[in-house]
């Protein structure tokens, strides 16, 4: 996969130091001695014909790419999205086919729009992105580079497949965590981390890397699962959570307020909580390994079936100092 195009936005910038490394930290990312399913995305990718597209609307709640294709071209595209599964964040429309994913990624996304800074002409960074789905949003929203790092390949590949089609070069997902950033970059407008602190075996360590990301005054944007409580309250699970091996720590929201404030960030405020729904969540055709209804008490719906709260899910915002 070719990154350069994306990259050249990176030139004259306070992304510019990022370059001296990048170039190794994509090639690690991409290693197919690592994971060996890469050559099987990479060949699903290949499968895709070149088909100019147009319109494409990164606007909607489904992110769209239209356009005039054959019925060989439409099964084609079909068969080169299937063989990327399973697709757990978009949803996405890509000529006739629907990908139907694993989260309803729109419905988080309508949680949080009015709430946060408006991201006309922003760099932003958006940490764990999965498909890129809200990378598109972002974009769609104005933002002049959105940078996605997801650690997982599949997932860039299937950031690639839209991206063979829209062809936006101002919108990137590369194949790293948060690990590789730079020290204290201090350049985004706007940071997004959506759903990865509770998978970060040290909280603050995380919230600091989000701080370092951002300008002075810049906004992060925070989603993930709390608890119900006061200052103070976390839950720790002894062992699974939602069948989830690795989460580490739920806090409360108030919990979690102090948190930021003790990281240096201001202006910190809960905007949202919601509780995850198996309309939201769910197994689809596109992902059809299990889900939600599986990760919950099947009796009582408000417990995993660990016996924990079930999932309630808190956006927060605040300011970089």
């Amino acid at each position: 996969m070719d990154f350069s195009a994306f990259l050249k936005h990176f030139e004259n910038s306070p992304l510019a130091p990022w370059l001296a490394t990048l170039e190794q930290q994509i090639a690690a990312g991409l290693n197919p001695e690592r994971y060996g399913d890469i050559p099987r995305w990479q060949q699903a990718l290949a499968q895709l014909p070149p088909v100019p597209a147009d319109p494409i609307n990164l606007s909607s709640n489904t992110v769209t790419v239209n356009g005039v294709a054959s019925s060989d071209q439409q099964a084609a595209i079909e068969q080169a999205l299937r063989g990327l599964h399973p697709w757990r964040k978009g949803p996405f429309q890509v000529f006739d086919t629907f990908i139907d994913t694993e989260w309803r990624s729109d419905w988080k996304w309508q949680r949080l729009m009015p709430h946060i800074a408006s991201l006309q002409d922003r760099t932003v960074l958006d940490v764990g992105c999965g498909s890129g789905y809200h990378c598109w949003r972002m974009r769609g929203e104005g933002a002049q580079l959105v940078v996605g790092i997801e650690p997982t390949p599949l997932f860039v590949m299937q950031f690639q497949a839209l991206q063979h089609f829209v062809q936006d070069h101002r919108v990137g997902v590369l194949p790293l965590g948060i690990e590789q950033l730079p020290d204290k970059l201090r350049c985004f407008d706007t940071v997004f981390s959506m759903g990865i602190l509770y998978h970060r075996r040290s909280p603050f360590d995380h919230l600091l890397q989000l701080r370092d990301a951002l300008r002075s005054g810049g906004e992060l944007v925070l989603e993930t699962l709390v608890i119900e409580g006061s200052e103070g309250e976390t839950l720790v699970p002894s062992g699974r959570y939602s069948k989830m091996g690795n989460v580490w720590f739920i806090p409360s929201c108030a919990t979690l307020e102090l948190w930021l404030r003790k990281t240096g960030f201001r202006n910190v405020r809960t905007v949202d909580v919601t509780s995850t729904s198996t309309d939201e969540q769910r197994r689809t055709d596109w992902m059809q390994f299990h889900s939600l209804a599986e990760f919950l008490d099947p009796n009582d719906h408000s417990k995993t079936v660990e016996g924990y709260p079930a999932p309630r899910r808190a956006i927060l915002l605040a300011d970089a100092p």
